[in-house]
């Protein structure tokens, strides 16, 4: 089963969209999808009970307290490890992450990596509606992050993940700190010094055209403290 997990607050305009795009793609192999909804007051869970009558592969877990970006994930990889997921995936919900990438990301997993990166910052990757500033402070910042925590990623700051679930075994949950965007930083840190094969795929990554988004100033400084906690843990050992 491959799952894709996607935290929503007040996300009612992009919602169709995404549930159309992940689960109308077709193939083979179909993908599920949770969404896990921070008790949004603009009607974004009860749209998704809504199609959730259409759609059979569609889930709710509605979050009403906790709330938070890295909580949301946290909790959307226990209720998917519970059921016997074998592969998550990661996206946003304002369709920034496109679904057509999924399954560049799936064959990944299936050549061998234990995490694949959907990257903005490799051969073939990208941003699209983008202002200069929000490019230059998105690049210098992976940047400062890769050579904080040695993580040898390109793009550490991606929200675009397709992860084994026995890799999610290996790391702890509770070790986790970081609930804003520096979660991203820090669980890829996680899965790499648990030993994970992380690879990148090339994506482009475009702005959200509906509603508005969650990001501000203090998630920069919350992600760069974070970095140099991480600095502080053991990289992995390779033999």
């Amino acid at each position: 089963m491959d799952l894709v997990i996607s935290p929503t607050l007040n996300e009612v305009d992009n919602i169709d969209a995404l549930v159309d795009g992940v689960l109308g793609m077709g193939g083979e192999e179909e993908f599920e999808l949770l969404i896990v909804d921070d008790d949004s007051v603009d009607g974004t869970w009860q749209r998704v009970e809504a199609l959730s009558e259409q759609w059979q592969r569609l889930h709710l877990l509605r979050r009403l307290e906790d709330h938070g970006f890295g909580a949301s994930y946290l909790d959307g990889f226990r209720w998917a490890l519970e059921r016997g997921v074998e592969r998550v995936f990661t996206m946003d919900a304002d369709l920034s992450h496109r679904p057509i990438y999924l399954p560049e990301m799936r064959l990944a997993l299936a050549q061998g990596a234990d995490v694949a990166v959907g990257s903005r910052y490799v051969s073939g990757g990208g941003v699209e509606n983008w202002p200069l500033r929000r490019r230059l402070i998105s690049r210098y910042a992976n940047r400062f992050a890769r050579f904080v925590t040695r993580l040898p990623v390109r793009d550490c700051t991606a929200g675009f993940l397709a992860i084994r679930t026995g890799m999610l075994r290996a790391i702890d949950f509770e070790d986790i700190r970081c609930n804003g965007y520096g979660f991203l930083i820090e669980l890829k840190h996680a899965l790499w010094r648990a030993g994970a094969a992380i690879v990148e795929v090339p994506i482009v990554f475009s702005d959200r055209e509906r509603g508005e988004t969650k990001f501000n100033s203090s998630m920069i400084g919350e992600a760069m403290k974070t970095c140099f906690r991480l600095r502080r843990l053991r990289p992995p050992r390779r033999d």
